[in-house]
């Protein structure tokens, strides 16, 4: 790769003033939605709406000082499911149940296979050319795409028993699984790239998931809790760097980390550390968006793994609830993080997006840009200024 090049995935890879992608569904979309699924709205009806309110969007965005803009993931009913969904060869089916979030358990939609996985053809294609020719004319704007990691597809196929046997009938092993997923998430990508995408993002719960000692248990193994962890975790670092080894010079792959964001509920706890070595010191991404706002991600000690590349988005301020930070804490607990990873390394953000799904979390419009205020007012107070 040319020096140039790493440089500019550097650059892009993250913004000083930041935020995870998803942001909370306008009225007119949410009502067009609902009478797209009673039948009484078309598809193409449907598109309209979602084209006029992810242009709002993107303007408010850029007026509030956002320089890596998406489309807020208008056009999903879940940050993951319904890209999942768009794969060949994987259905979207009702689950045994919903995830069980802290007093409330979501719908029980999920994905299945049922058949051999591809990523020809996937509808996130043309999703990112409608925002990449919204901002073409922008010089100092980028497009991000989100998107789940091949690491999220997995846990989702062996989150039930109902799963499991699904996919075993196209492969029988992680093995087969794994190069079947790898591929497909190559496949989109790559079509993806082809089309102007520089910049994307791999939402994951995994390592929130892997980080709490409860998950041996989710996933009924009865094996020692460590032994369990470092097994599965390898094999989400290898779904991961498998899918980013051999990317464009000039594609940075970043990745956002949480413990669950559903109707400002959380479904997972436990320090970075339980993951180190594997998220921070063994993925091959260009940035970490990692979740901060509440002790149930620990302290910053094993930031101290993160490469000296590499960027920090440290999501100190949280999407679940209005009441503001106080910019002084902030602030000290940036400083702080400091003492692990280059002050120039650092950037800030929610610790995830506002709309993980369609539901929202229990705060206003109105509120999610007093957050975005916010973070622009430390960021200037810290570093002087938004580069």
């Amino acid at each position: 790769m040319c020096q140039g090049c790493q440089n500019k995935v550097v650059e892009r890879a993250a913004y000083r003033v930041d935020h995870v992608g998803s942001f909370l569904r306008p009225k007119e979309l949410v009502e067009a939605r609902e009478k797209f699924s009673k039948g009484e709205l078309s598809q193409e009806e449907l598109t309209k709406v979602e084209d006029k309110v992810i242009t709002e969007l993107v303007e408010k965005q850029i007026a509030n000082g956002l320089k890596g803009v998406t489309d807020g993931e208008f056009r999903r009913a879940y940050w993951h499911l319904d890209f999942f969904w768009g794969l060949n060869g994987v259905e979207h089916v009702q689950g045994e149940k919903g995830y069980p979030f802290k007093g409330i358990e979501t719908k029980p939609d999920t994905a299945k296979v049922s058949g051999k996985i591809s990523g020809e053809n996937h509808p996130f294609v043309e999703h990112y050319k409608f925002l990449r020719d919204l901002v073409a004319d922008k010089k100092d704007v980028t497009v991000k795409l989100t998107i789940p990691s091949p690491s999220q597809l997995y846990f989702e196929l062996i989150r039930t028993e109902d799963h499991i046997k699904g996919y075993e009938k196209f492969y029988p092993t992680f093995e087969e699984l794994k190069a079947a997923i790898v591929a497909a998430y190559k496949q989109v990508i790559a079509d993806l790239y082809k089309e102007g995408l520089r910049v994307l993002q791999f939402d994951d719960c995994t390592w929130g998931a892997l980080a709490d000692d409860g998950f041996a248990n989710r996933f009924r193994d009865a094996r020692p809790l460590e032994e369990v962890r470092r097994e599965y975790a390898a094999r989400c670092l290898a779904l991961n760097n498998e899918t980013i080894e051999g990317k464009p010079g000039d594609l940075a792959i970043n990745t956002h980390v949480c413990r669950g964001n559903f109707a400002s509920k959380w479904i997972s706890q436990g320090g970075y550390q339980n993951v180190e070595d594997e998220l921070l010191a063994g993925e091959n991404v260009d940035a970490y968006y990692l979740e901060y706002d509440t002790d149930r991600a620990g302290d910053f000690k094993p930031l101290a793994k993160v490469g000296k590349d590499k960027k920090v988005v440290l999501g100190l301020i949280t999407s679940k609830f209005a009441d503001l930070e106080d910019k002084e804490e902030v602030i000290a607990r940036i400083k702080e993080a400091s003492e692990y990873v280059p002050l120039e390394n650092i950037y800030l953000s929610t610790q995830c997006g506002f709309a993980s799904t369609e539901e929202g979390n229990v705060i206003t419009e109105e509120d999610q840009w007093k957050k975005i205020a916010l973070i622009k007012e430390i960021v200037e107070e810290v570093w002087g200024s938004e580069e």
